[in-house]
């Protein structure tokens, strides 16, 4: 179920970015609103966490994912800054995006069942298990759909529903 969800939510994810040119991803319609290469590397960020992390803690070729200069440019808390020179290219940017979600859809296929009731450490937003994690990735991943399907409006495109 849970892997359904994180699946479900990056397919609405795609459909929502289809159609917002890259020449716009730092584009903030409303001054001091974020912009869509911060979602994205954001959701980059927060994948790579609840769903490789919290599940089997970091490893060495983790760096080839994601450095951790772009994790930092892109974690909780972090502003999202309107000078495009800050951040890398939207392409690298997507790149990240995919990179961390076909691992994870990789590694979840091989995670045991037994480890989905184990406790994770505070902050844990759903529920403090790692079965939590997956489940708040999907919903992490929603909430942010739906900044992406406003920033989309502001910029000019059509709603995709």
């Amino acid at each position: 179920m849970a892997v359904d969800q994180i699946v479900a939510a990056r397919q609405y994810t795609h459909s929502l970015l289809d159609g917002i040119g890259q020449n716009d991803w730092f584009r903030q319609p409303i001054e001091g609103l974020n912009h869509v290469a911060w979602q994205v590397g954001h959701l980059a960020m927060a994948q790579y966490g609840l769903v490789l992390f919290r599940q089997r803690g970091r490893k060495l070729e983790d760096t080839e994912l994601m450095s951790s200069a772009f994790r930092k440019k892109f974690s909780r808390g972090s502003t999202p800054r309107q000078d495009p020179e800050f951040y890398p290219a939207p392409d690298e940017i997507l790149n990240v995006f995919e990179r961390v979600y076909n691992q994870s859809m990789e590694e979840l296929a091989t995670y045991p069942l037994e480890q989905l009731n184990e406790p994770v450490e505070d902050p844990y937003a759903a529920y403090p298990t790692k079965l939590g994690c997956l489940i708040f990735c999907a919903h992490h991943e929603m909430l942010h759909a739906g900044q992406l399907g406003m920033l989309r409006r502001l910029l000019g495109s059509d709603p995709v529903r």
